[in-house]
């Protein structure tokens, strides 16, 4: 019997993290799950992760919504680590960060300082800071009136605390946005060297539009390992916003 990992990205859940669940898993709105979901638009029993002869099967229970796996709608799927697991409005990764770390061959001392959890993707993904590039969901900017205010009347040690905070954000997305470049003749070259190989890991990632700083309509383009660590700071922040809701619930923890 498997046991997994999942890792809450977004959703009211974020930060949490499922640690040594044996498999099967189900995923659904009701308490009977394995891992429940406070979403109306996840089913009661949404999607059930099992194993088969040692590889590890995503399905879809007939949902209302669906499930999408890097971007892309599936009824079944052979889940990799690193793959996010689009549910309603929550996004999930799977697996723990020595398994996404390994997979995707990236030495975690470079690329994450031993701070921040190892996300990453698959290879083919459509890459997305959405769970859903749905129609129907209209998405609403959280702060339309510009970033908030930063708290007053700290003492020295809080004031302390939050630049440190600041400035790991502010230097971590930095050094991700210096990687990033407009596509080349030697990144088509590269492209074409490399067999697609279902679970492979592609050495290129294509940012959306919107992350563009050269403006819609134009890919900018980022090493695997690069978005690894965007989706690593997310997944930290996610830890940091849960710990702050809820001091008392030990941070990125099943519960």
């Amino acid at each position: 019997m498997a046991e997994i990992t999942i890792q809450v990205l977004e959703g009211l859940e974020r930060g949490r993290v499922f640690e040594s669940l044996e498999t099967p898993v189900t995923i659904g709105r009701e308490d009977d799950n394995t891992i429940q979901l406070n979403d109306e638009r996840i089913s009661r029993f949404h999607s059930k992760i099992q194993e088969d002869d040692s590889r590890i099967i995503l399905t879809d229970l007939d949902s209302t919504n669906g499930t999408r796996v890097n971007g892309r709608p599936v009824q079944l799927r052979v889940l990799q680590p690193g793959d996010q697991v689009a549910i309603g409005r929550c996004l999930l990764v799977f697996g723990s960060n020595q398994e996404i770390t390994e997979h995707l061959g990236i030495n975690p001392l470079r690329t994450q300082q031993d701070t921040t959890p190892a996300i990453g993707i698959s290879a083919g993904a459509t890459i997305n800071l959405q769970p859903h590039a749905d129609d129907e969901l209209e998405l609403i900017e959280l702060f339309p009136a510009g970033p908030p205010e930063l708290p007053s009347q700290l003492t020295a040690l809080q004031q302390a605390q939050l630049s440190d905070l600041v400035s790991f954000i502010h230097d971590r997305i930095g050094s991700i946005l210096h990687d990033a470049h407009t596509p080349g003749p030697a990144d088509e070259l590269q492209r074409s060297a490399e067999p697609g190989i279902e679970g492979g890991v592609e050495s290129l990632i294509e940012l959306t539009p919107e992350l563009s700083a050269e403006g819609p309509g134009n890919q900018m383009l980022v090493a695997a390992e690069t978005w690894q660590r965007l989706l690593g700071l997310e997944m930290e922040l996610a830890v940091y916003l849960r710990s702050i809701a809820e001091p008392s619930e030990s941070p990125g923890s099943n519960g």
